[in-house]
């Protein structure tokens, strides 16, 4: 037993060194501090969940350069906020799931506006939801250009943006964003009759950290 254990750890850090040469290859700024994070996280017996992650990160940062970037990534912070993204993933079990901690590393890493506090909230919101929730959100988002000609209701829009989700479903979620104080009260007027342009026009639903939170995702 004690050689398939010895074997076992071998191999797993066989796989980090790869993992990690790997990424320093393709985007040697941002190799040092995911080297750290994953010889932290080598013991887990989830690692292999975030390897998806990681490479989905790398391919999306392969041809980005920008130097503010790359001295935000040497930072204690963003070494911080790597290490508990990654640790969330790695229990994560949703591979759609996982793709939104990797969008948020890619958002975090181009665009080092926030505070580490507000970055570490939006990393609790995104273990609190589902990939559906980020959907209505986006669909939130949109451009009125599909407004009715006399009257509906924000949940006859959601449903035309949103196809294969129920009239049921789309109340849960929208629900759902309301509790984590992304949107605000959306819930209370889904079914109210208005204006064609009004039932269409829902980006002033998202609060202020709603907006924040779907651009940390890299899209607004």
């Amino acid at each position: 037993m004690s050689d398939k254990k010895d074997l076992a750890k071998a191999d797993r850090k066989e796989v980090i060194l790869e993992l990690s040469a790997a990424i320093t290859s393709a985007v040697p700024w941002i190799g040092g501090p995911v080297s750290s994070v994953l010889n932290g996280l080598g013991v887990q017996r989830r690692f292999e969940r975030i390897q998806g992650v990681l490479e989905g990160m790398t391919q999306d940062l392969r041809d980005f350069r920008s130097d503010v970037s790359e001295n935000y990534v040497k930072t204690d912070d963003f070494q911080e906020l790597l290490e508990k993204t990654l640790r969330q993933a790695a229990e994560e079990r949703n591979d759609s799931k996982r793709r939104l901690y990797k969008d948020f590393l890619v958002g975090a890493t181009k665009s080092p506006g926030s505070s580490f506090d507000e970055q570490v909230r939006f990393l609790k919101t995104l273990e609190q939801i589902d990939p559906d929730h980020v959907r209505v959100l986006h669909a939130l988002l949109a451009d009125p250009v599909d407004a009715p000609s006399i009257t509906g209701s924000p949940r006859q829009t959601l449903m035309r943006r949103l196809p294969g989700l129920s009239a049921d479903r789309i109340t849960e979620l929208v629900n759902g964003v309301d509790d984590l104080r992304l949107t605000n009260g959306l819930g209370r007027r889904l079914v109210v009759m208005m204006t064609g342009r009004g039932s269409a026009d829902l980006r002033l639903t998202l609060t202020d950290f709603g907006r924040k939170f779907v651009e940390s995702l890299g899209a607004c």
